[in-house]
């Protein structure tokens, strides 16, 4: 029990790296010496230190640590990248025992971390509450284990089930959830990699995809754009974020020079239509994403619907009717949370087989 509680505590740590760490996993590190926490970390934003080195830097009496026990969320990695292994530094300052939530699946790590431990004499034990450490870790495991990025489904729809009314008069969304709920979605956008829409959804709404209500980095903006028609002067190809535009193959020629910075074309086959998603998110795996938001419209949603691509969707209810529109999405999967957010619901669903493990 008293590992789970220290684990409890790093897991608690790691989420301070949610939405700078990656591509690096957001792991949390915490030391300690008969009973007492005398260490604690975080990964750092990437480049920059992993979590047991700043636990590590953090001990102020650095003679204890070879009597500490080292608890940490993921395993140890044991290979040089853009900092030093961290294995390697644990055996440096001879801590006998480190006590692992989860074995990094990395193919650069897979055990190795581990070995070199034992190896130098350290007493190692795996797997203290490692669903929740896998779960905590599920977009790095998602991103190396099935070679795509975490999947979220966001959308909102009326409390009669429409995400959109029937036709608007201006090119901008028309709001079917409160200001408390939009600033949540804001929240999420800061702490995911990156977000997609398709075409009808910038041409009806031309949204700028940003995190203007909250603190933080704007996600890589992916646009579904098979014909290549999308004005460059909507608000998805300002400067203020990355702009990753997927046409279909037969637009190569056209695109020609990229308008704009930080404005990249990908190209996928349309006409293997059964596929569509599954070939988004092998661009996406290509761009190193490992995480998306899939915000609409209703075609692109059921698409990753359809092709069972998605890993959790968060659906929220308005306290709105259109009467008539377009319809919501149809989602078959497993409830795991409902909340209220002042008049609005958000509900949060995950497929029914549902595994990080797996490789779907």
């Amino acid at each position: 029990m008293l590992h789970e509680t220290y684990i409890k505590r790093c897991i608690e740590l790691g989420k301070n790296g949610l939405g700078t760490t990656r591509p690096n996993p957001m792991v949390g590190c915490v030391i300690v010496y008969k009973n007492t926490i005398i260490g604690k970390g975080f990964t750092s934003a990437y480049g920059d230190s992993h979590a047991e080195v700043n636990a590590i830097q953090s001990v102020k009496d650095k003679s204890l640590l070879n009597q500490s026990t080292l608890y940490v969320t993921l395993e140890p990695c044991s290979h040089y990248g853009k900092t030093p292994p961290c294995s390697n530094l644990i055996i440096e300052h001879k801590i006998p025992n480190v006590v692992i939530g989860t074995i990094d699946t990395h193919s650069k790590v897979a055990g190795k971390g581990i070995a070199m431990l034992k190896a130098s004499g350290c007493n190692v034990s795996i797997g203290v509450l490692e669903g929740e450490c896998k779960q905590h870790h599920k977009r790095f495991f998602t991103f190396h284990n099935k070679k795509r990025p975490y999947v979220i489904l966001k959308w909102a729809e009326t409390n009669d089930g429409f995400i959109a009314p029937s036709y608007k008069n201006e090119s901008k969304p028309v709001w079917i959830t409160n200001p408390y709920s939009r600033q949540l979605v804001h929240k999420w956008r800061a702490e995911e990699q990156a977000i997609l829409i398709g075409t009808n959804t910038v041409k009806e709404d031309d949204p700028s995809l940003t995190t203007r209500n909250w603190k933080g980095n704007n996600p890589v903006r992916i646009v579904i754009d098979r014909q290549n028609k999308l004005s460059k002067t909507l608000k998805v190809f300002e400067s203020l974020a990355a702009t990753i535009v997927i046409s279909d193959n037969n637009q190569k020629s056209e695109v020609g020079n990229p308008v704009g910075k930080n404005l990249n074309f990908e190209f996928i086959d349309w006409n293997l239509k059964d596929k569509i998603a599954k070939q988004i998110c092998n661009v996406l795996f290509k761009n190193t994403i490992n995480s998306v938001i899939i915000e609409g419209g209703r075609k692109t949603l059921q698409t990753f619907i359809d092709e069972g691509i998605w890993d959790e969707a968060r659906v929220f209810t308005g306290n709105i009717q259109f009467k008539e529109g377009v319809e919501a999405p149809k989602l078959n999967g497993k409830l795991i949370s409902t909340e209220k957010i002042i008049d609005d619901v958000l509900k949060i669903f995950i497929p029914s087989q549902h595994g990080i493990s797996s490789t779907q």
